[in-house]
C-alpha cells in the first residue's frame, strides 16, 4: 500500500481487456495449506458489527500488458503510474490505454532483482505533483538502492517528470544484483519509510554503519528526521529506523499509523512483521527458515533479543507487494493484509492484530504476482511478474 491514498467517488470505468488468457476468469479461493509456521495461537479480535458476506471467488479482467512491471500507484484522476523494471515509467488508464515512457526517469542498473522498482506519491500530491521512485543505481563498488523524486507534468507535451533529484542512497554499494528491497510508504506525519535489502550479504543487516538490511526513515526532501531512533548513536547511520531485515518487499501503514512489513526469508521463514521504532528483526542471526542447502539458522525464540514475526511461512510464499484493504467491494476483507505472492502465484490474505496474525485465504491467480493495489472504487489491481506481465482488475464473484 502506498503512503498516499486518495478518496474517489467516480463511477466504474469501462475496461478494455488485452489478450484472451485469463479475462473474466474466476480466481480460486482456498484456506491455507500447509498451515504457516510460527503463527500465534490466539485469534484476532472480531470486527464490530454484522459480518459481511464471505468472498468465495474473484473475477479477473486483463487491462494492459507491461514489460516486467514492478509497482503501481493510482493518481487522483483514476489513472495509474506503473514502473517497468527495465527503467520505464508509464501512465495507464483504467481502460488499458498506456502512455509512452515518461521522460525524466533516473538511469537504473537493470538486471537480476534490480531496476526501476517502487513508485509512490507525496501526501500532498494534489498540490505539489511530487512522485517518488526507488531504483537500483550503479556506482563505486557495484550497485545500490536509491530514491529519487520529481514533479509530474502532464500537458500538451505529454506526461513527464521534471526537476528530478536523488534524495537518498543506500550505503555501501556492493557487487551483485539481488535483495534491493525498495518499497516505500509515507507515514501520517509525512516522513518517508523505505525498505533496504541486505543485498545477499547477511551480516551487514546487523551493522549500524551501513544501510543494508534496514528500514530507513527520511523526510520528504531526503533530510533526516531529528527524532529517528539512532541519531545519537555513535557511528550509526541516522536514517535507520529498524534493522535485521533480509529482503523486505511489503510496507504499509494502517489507519492507526502502525507500520507493517513483510519480507522474504531464506529457505523457508517468510515473515509478516509489525515494525517498531529501533526494532531488531534478527537477520541473519535468527530466522524461521534455513540457509539454502540446509545450513542451520536458529529460530526466533522468546528472550533472544530480536523481534519475532507475527506470522511466518514455510514453505515460502515469496511475498511481493502488500495492501491493507480499506474498500467496500471486498467488505469481508476490510482491515486485512492482502499480499502479492510470487511462488504462491496469487494473493494471500492475512488477518492480524498487534499481537497475532493468521492466514485466512489464498486466492489462486495462476501466475507470479509482483504487485497489488487498491483501486479508487475498491477493486483490487495486480501486476504479474513476467516479461509480458498483465495488469489485472479483480472484483468479487
Amino acid at each position: 500500500m502506498k503512503g498516499s491514498r486518495f478518496a474517489f467517488g467516480a463511477a466504474l470505468l469501462a475496461l478494455a481487456a488485452c489478450g484472451t488468457s485469463g479475462n473474466n476468469s474466476g480466481g480460486g479461493v482456498s484456506t491455507p495449506s500447509p498451515t504457516p509456521t510460527g503463527s500465534p495461537s490466539s485469534s484476532p479480535s472480531p470486527s464490530p458489527g454484522p459480518s459481511p458476506s464471505p468472498i468465495t471467488g474473484v473475477q479477473t479482467t486483463a487491462v494492459a500488458t507491461f514489460a516486467s512491471p514492478w509497482a503501481m500507484v493510482f493518481l487522483p484522476d483514476g489513472r495509474a503510474l506503473v514502473t517497468e523494471k527495465g527503467g520505464t515509467l508509464r501512465i495507464v488508464t483504467q481502460a488499458g490505454v498506456k502512455s509512452a515512457p515518461l521522460g525524466g526517469v533516473p538511469t537504473v542498473a537493470a538486471g537480476g532483482q534490480g531496476g526501476l522498482l517502487d513508485v509512490t506519491l507525496h501526501p500532498n500530491f494534489a498540490s505539489n505533483a511530487l512522485v517518488y521512485l526507488s531504483f537500483s543505481e550503479s556506482g563505486t563498488g557495484g550497485s545500490g538502492l536509491a530514491v529519487a523524486r520529481g514533479t509530474l507534468v502532464d500537458d500538451a507535451g505529454g506526461p513527464r517528470l521534471t526537476g528530478v533529484s536523488t534524495i537518498w542512497r543506500q550505503a555501501p554499494k556492493v557487487a551483485g544484483s539481488g535483495h534491493f528491497g525498495g518499497r516505500m510508504a509515507f507515514a501520517p506525519d509525512g516522513t518517508l519509510y523505505v525498505t533496504a535489502g541486505e543485498r545477499q550479504r547477511g551480516s551487514p543487516a546487523q551493522d549500524m554503519t551501513q544501510t543494508l538490511g534496514k528500514i530507513v526513515r527520511i523526510n520528504a526532501d531526503g533530510s533526516i528526521p531529528a527524532d529517528n531512533p539512532f541519531v545519537s548513536t555513535a557511528g550509526a547511520r541516522t536514517e535507520i529506523w529498524s534493522l535485521g531485515h533480509r529482503n523486505p518487499y511489503g510496507l504499509a501503514f494502517d489507519s492507526a499509523g502502525r507500520l507493517w512489513e513483510h519480507e522474504m526469508g531464506p529457505e523457508g521463514g517468510d515473515e509478516f512483521n509489525l515494525v517498531t521504532r529501533g526494532g531488531n528483526y534478527g537477520w541473519p542471526n535468527v530466522s524461521n527458515g534455513q540457509d539454502y542447502g540446509g545450513g542451520n539458522i536458529p529460530d526466533h525464540a522468546p528472550g533472544d533479543g530480536y523481534v519475532a514475526p507475527l506470522l511466518s511461512w514455510t514453505p515460502v510464499i515469496a511475498p511481493g507487494g502488500m495492501i491493507l484493504y480499506s474498500g467496500n467491494l471486498f467488505a469481508a476483507w476490510r482491515g486485512d493484509a492482502i499480499i502479492a505472492g510470487l511462488v504462491s502465484q496469487g494473493l494471500v490474505r492475512v488477518r492480524f492484530t498487534t499481537t497475532s496474525a493468521v492466514e485466512q485465504q489464498r486466492i489462486a491467480l495462476g501466475a507470479r504476482i509482483r504487485e497489488v493495489e487498491q483501486g479508487p472504487d475498491g477493486a483490487i489491481w495486480v501486476l504479474e511478474d513476467s516479461s509480458s506481465g498483465r495488469l489485472l482488475r479483480l472484483v468479487p464473484n
